[in-house]
């Protein structure tokens, strides 16, 4: 059951962002209030006001905690996944590697061993010439095509993560978040050393007492504050974990003023889509299967259906002639 005190964060969000100053000018609001406004402070006495205000403090410190404590988790076990997956390559490629070595290099062959090696040689180069001069179609082909699509001029390709590389950050993305990684100009600094303020539709990241900021600009898409995150990797990295408000979309930068990357060429992992939620899964299934029969010029899955529904209907009629029905 969610939290009571919910039913007020559309009122609590509208009064925030009226408050240029941020946390601080807010919090001066509320005390203000209740010094004008109520008994907080006179009504059972100071010492009794402020046993309050620290009971109300550390109890939402604690969720807080969790919270950051969560995250933290899923993005350590998410980072040791990879790490276990980059040494099993490792290791099949250093097995591999003794496999080779432990060959013998030289064998004394017959006439007919080396008049077949011979044989099988040619076939390999033959193939290779084939092969070459297939890639060299395919890859004339998709120059060609890209450069047809005048709407893809000047765009980026994407990093390996769907993402973009930039100057002063990394971004990648899923179908479902964002993640940022932002190296810090110099090592030591401390969470309390930044500020980090995540909106609906902006992002800023920053040193405190440090201009330019690093990011200070309109997200292109929203995102879901309550669930999006950031923290201090190594006093050397901050790590923002950004969830998407529309599971259905790539983004093609992460604020307006970033470059813009060509989101057909995103090649998302299939593993990925275990990651959804069963709903989502079934609309992303969905649209894969479509693309790939309009590539092949067949029926979407709404078409089959109304041309099976059709099908059926004529099966069910046969006294009726459809012979000069168009059906699109």
């Amino acid at each position: 059951m969610a939290d009571k005190t919910e039913a007020f964060d559309g009122i609590l969000l509208s009064i925030a962002t009226q408050h240029e100053g941020g946390v601080q000018d807010l919090l001066d609001t509320i005390f203000s209030f209740l010094c004008r406004k109520t008994d907080f402070y006179t009504g059972a006495g100071i010492q009794a006001a402020e046993k309050l205000l620290m009971e109300k403090f550390n109890k939402y410190r604690a969720k807080a905690d969790q919270e950051t404590a969560k995250k933290r988790a899923e993005v350590e076990e998410r980072e040791r996944k990879i790490k276990e997956r980059r040494e099993k390559e490792q290791k099949q490629l250093e097995e591999q590697e003794k496999r080779e070595a432990l060959e013998p290099k030289i064998k004394e062959l017959t006439d007919e061993e080396a008049a077949e090696m011979m044989q099988q040689q040619k076939q390999k180069e033959s193939s290779k010439t084939v092969a070459k001069a297939a890639t060299k179609d395919v890859d004339t082909a998709k120059k060609d095509e890209e450069e047809e699509d005048p709407q893809d001029a000047g765009k980026v390709k994407p990093n390996a993560g769907n993402g973009c590389d930039l100057p002063n950050y990394r971004w990648t993305q899923t179908l479902s978040d964002i993640e940022v990684r932002i190296p810090l100009p110099k090592a030591g600094l401390r969470s309390r050393d930044l500020t980090v303020d995540i909106q609906k539709n902006h992002l800023k990241v920053a040193v405190k007492n440090q201009l330019p900021a690093i990011i200070d600009d309109r997200l292109l898409h929203d995102v879901k504050m309550e669930e999006s995150t950031w923290l201090l990797e190594d006093k050397q990295t901050v790590l923002i974990t950004l969830e998407k408000v529309n599971k259905m979309e790539w983004w093609s930068r992460l604020v307006v003023s970033d470059p813009e990357i060509n989101t057909k060429k995103i090649n998302p992992e299939p593993s990925k889509l275990s990651d959804l939620d069963g709903e989502t899964r079934g609309l992303v299934e969905k649209m894969m299967y479509d693309q790939r029969q309009k590539e092949m010029g067949l029926p979407t899955s709404e078409e089959q259906k109304k041309q099976d529904m059709m099908k059926k209907f004529m099966e069910q009629h046969p006294e009726m002639d459809f012979s000069k029905c168009k059906f699109s």
